[in-house]
């Protein structure tokens, strides 16, 4: 009989063959705008840290005082030994940061997402999903059992017509997409997606991951941006990214919020959100709502760059961006890794994205705040050098 797992190793062979093959690479420091990875000091365009707060003074004390309070672990679901009044706190304050009657807290942003759809739709139902969207929306949509249908990428017109072909063979129906596509960089049409929710008698849940502390006028994210607070959506993020810490949110009315206490598995199963993450969080959001200084440098960071392109690098081929996310289209995931590596001899860490993850080959630069103007000249200068 043959090996039943011989398959995986020629798998392995055909992925390093296609120069998709990854591993990990060691920071040896702080997270920051500097890093020391694999023992090279690196200038850092490769975090979703896009604030600077995962290093932060506050962050750092508060995790350890709700250590030091309430131990490494909350040693059980919300539902039996996990709750902690921490975890109260942090969902008002998000709520309170989104403007929605309530929201809570997961233990990653991916199962906040596994969750809420799984609760909301099921094997009568319908999925509509943007088919840039992340892997957990997508994983969610097929562990839900719902008819998914993909819309090619932030293409309102296909949408329509897919919700008149569709939409009455359903019971529900819910639209998932991303708010900040965290490998192009561009925004969802939110205004657009909410008439057509309306319209259709649709559900909607977009993923704030990359907007939230980012984008609007106070870092609640693309519903602020868009102006469309206060109407009704589905809202999940991360507290991992702009908000330094771990854990996800889904924020919007009491009766969603209560439904999903009841109903979302990776919730109610799954061991509650350490103290020390949910701490940090909570200082987080206050240093977002306290701190407007610190996404105006964010900010300032993008419009320096975007300009210094402009000048410098006429012909590159920047991908459509309204966020703190460039992107430039490579050829080929060989080129992209070849790019990545000069890169990161010059001492600037912005790895190569390739597909399965995206649908073409790229190099991708998040902006922190905590970058300095000499951090994003040497990269323009050694892009320049690149000739891509």
């Amino acid at each position: 009989m043959s090996n039943p797992y011989a398959w995986i190793e020629a798998s392995l062979e055909t992925i390093h063959r296609a120069d998709w093959y990854r591993s990990v690479q060691t920071i040896n420091s702080l997270p920051g705008a500097i890093v020391l990875l694999s023992g090279q000091k690196v200038i850092n365009f490769a975090s979703n840290d896009y604030l600077g707060l995962a290093a932060d003074e506050s962050l750092k004390k508060a995790a350890i005082q709700a250590i030091q309070e309430f131990g490494t672990g909350s040693t059980g679901s919300r539902l039996l030994t996990g709750h902690r009044e921490l975890h109260r706190e942090l969902e008002q304050a998000i709520a309170s940061t989104k403007q929605t009657e309530d929201a809570v807290v997961f233990s990653s942003g991916y199962l906040a997402n596994l969750g809420a759809i799984t609760a909301l739709v099921g094997k009568r139902d319908l999925i509509l999903s943007d088919q840039y969207n992340h892997s957990s929306l997508k994983n969610g949509a097929v562990l839900s059992g719902a008819t998914i249908a993909e819309y090619p990428h932030c293409d309102i017109n296909e949408l329509t017509a897919k919700l008149q072909q569709q939409r009455q063979n359903h019971r529900r129906c819910l639209i998932i997409t991303d708010s900040v596509f965290s490998m192009d960089g561009d925004l969802c049409p939110l205004p657009e997606l909410l008439n057509l929710a309306e319209e259709f008698s649709c559900m909607l849940l977009i993923d704030e991951a990359h907007a939230t502390g980012v984008m609007g006028k106070t870092g609640a994210g693309c519903v602020e941006h868009f102006d469309c607070t206060g109407r009704e959506l589905i809202q999940i993020g991360t507290l991992s990214k702009a908000l330094g810490s771990l854990g996800g949110y889904v924020a919007g009315s009491h009766t969603l919020i209560d439904f999903l206490r009841n109903r979302a598995p990776s919730w109610i199963y799954t061991t509650a959100l350490s103290p020390a993450d949910t701490a940090a969080a909570l200082a987080a959001v206050k240093i977002v709502q306290q701190q407007p200084e610190r996404r105006k440098q964010l900010w300032d960071n993008v419009d320096y760059l975007k300009q210094l392109i402009t000048e410098n690098l006429p012909g590159l081929k920047i991908l459509p961006s309204q966020s703190p996310i460039l992107c430039f289209q490579l050829p080929d995931a060989a080129t992209a890794l070849k790019a990545g590596k000069h890169l990161r001899e010059a001492g600037i860490f912005a790895p190569a994205i390739r597909p399965p993850t995206v649908p073409t080959s790229r190099i991708r630069i998040t902006m922190m705040a905590t970058h300095k103007k000499e951090h994003i000249n040497k990269l323009v200068n050694t892009l320049k050098e690149m000739e891509l």
